[in-house]
């Protein structure tokens, strides 16, 4: 039964070739083979300048036919059953890799696969398993910073700058905890559902704005919190209209018109 699949491959890659007019294999530069109904690959690595490859649309299980063709750039391998993808660290030029609509599960050992593809720009893994995981997308932009166009959306610096904050605790400490005793435990998993965290309240020894207040915290949190309540604070300055007499008042002399005031509103 496993040759027998073997063989389709192996006719489907054969016609490929007569199509194509291709008599030897250094000539190769991409394959078509979406829409075959495979459910195994035979052994790639003897199309050495293999660039581009089609495998979308059919039955896959896992990667194991990719180990020497390290010229491939542009892999298609959605629409597929596909749950591991070992075999792909062998792929250091790729650079579109298309995964989503598979049955990929583990989202660490995925990430550990891909994180070798320095030129990798382009990737899908929507609609896998794996997705529904806590805060996959910024996990996987954290790990794979190369990636610029992640499941159809491209990586926002906004985005780049959340993952550094939930995922790189050394520097988010640095951050988070200077000029306090402690650290903030910003530890995370995502494999965790969110967890929703008790309201906090401002000590009450606590002068909102106070840029001189000195006061110490037993939970590095809270500090970190207050710290974060005084950076929000914002005032903004504006002359108050209402006690600028207008012209036909001045020329009536129905106003008095003492100096104009200014009206200051405090946001956070």
């Amino acid at each position: 039964m496993w040759l027998d699949r073997l063989i389709i491959c192996y006719q489907a890659i054969e016609e490929q070739l007569k199509i194509c007019g291709h008599k030897k294999d250094a000539d190769v530069f991409e394959l078509f083979l979406s829409q075959k109904e495979l459910t195994e690959v035979i052994d790639l690595s003897r199309f050495k300048k293999l660039k581009y490859l089609w495998l979308h649309h059919n039955k896959l299980h896992g990667i194991t036919f990719l180990t020497r063709n390290y010229c491939l750039a542009e892999l298609y391998l959605n629409n597929n059953a596909i749950f591991d993808i070992e075999g792909l660290h062998y792929l250091p030029s790729l650079h579109i890799l298309l995964l989503h609509h598979n049955e990929l599960i583990n989202l660490d050992a995925t990430v550990k696969e891909l994180k070798g593809m320095l030129n990798l720009k382009t990737l899908t893994l929507y609609q896998n398993p794996l997705c529904q995981y806590n805060l996959y997308r910024l996990y996987i932009i954290y790990h794979l910073p190369g990636v610029e166009l992640l499941d159809r959306n491209q990586v926002t610096e906004k985005e780049r700058r959340s993952m550094i904050t939930l995922f790189n605790h050394k520097k988010a400490h640095i951050v988070q905890s200077i000029a306090f005793r402690g650290k903030v435990d910003a530890s995370w998993d995502p494999r965790s559902p969110f967890k929703q965290k008790p309201a906090q309240r401002v000590p009450s020894d606590f002068a909102f704005a106070n840029n001189v207040d000195k006061t110490m915290f037993d939970d590095p949190e809270d500090a970190v919190f207050v710290r974060s309540m005084k950076r929000s604070a914002m005032a903004i300055t504006s002359l108050n209209w209402d006690t600028v007499p207008t012209r036909e008042e001045k020329y009536l002399e129905e106003k008095d018109t003492g100096p104009a005031q200014m009206l200051t509103i405090t946001l956070r």
